[in-house]
């Protein structure tokens, strides 16, 4: 499973500007439970014991208690099975025969977007935030980035060392 968790600390943002920190909010979904069923070879696989679960879970709580630190949390769903990442490197390889280890469970985060999209319009219409500072990569985004530019609001986007893609840099004030 793969978290796509986003930051967006909003300010007016704690810097040598002597602005102050309101709220850093965490967007992530918590981890998918229940027990689904290996469509090959018929074995149930506990979603809540494994060990990514029991990580996460600690990870959100720990988040949840921190001062100045909201955690939006979304919806997880199971959408059936897929190839899992080393599989499909070794069928790219070499063709051969699906193995029940191949097949991984298909989750996905509903709502984790919408929830950021609607904290970033709230805190521009109520002229709560000078500065909006999102960590992501997700195109998803524009619509908000572009609202908050609208209400005046500056956007800053932190790609945590990752690439800019082109699509975002106009939409935003600073690329951190």
């Amino acid at each position: 499973m793969t978290s796509r968790a986003r930051w967006s600390a909003s300010s007016p943002s704690l810097n040598s500007k002597g602005k102050t920190l309101l709220r850093v909010y965490f967007y992530d979904a918590p981890p998918a439970t229940g027990v689904v069923t290996n469509p090959l070879d018929g074995k149930p696989h506990n979603l809540s014991g494994t060990e990514e679960h029991a990580r996460k879970t600690r990870l959100l709580q720990a988040l949840e208690l921190q001062p100045d630190f909201a955690l939006r949390s979304g919806e997880t769903v199971v959408r059936g099975w897929e190839l899992g990442a080393a599989a499909n490197r070794s069928l790219r390889r070499e063709l051969r025969t699906l193995v029940a280890e191949d097949l991984v469970p298909h989750i996905k985060q509903r709502g984790v977007d919408l929830r950021i999209g609607l904290d970033i319009a709230r805190l521009s219409l109520r002229q709560l935030v000078e500065i909006i500072v999102v960590m992501t990569g997700d195109r998803d985004m524009l619509p908000a980035f572009k609202f908050a530019r609208r209400e005046g609001v500056r956007v800053y986007l932190d790609t945590m060392g990752h690439g800019v893609r082109r699509h975002l840099m106009p939409r935003v004030d600073i690329v951190l």
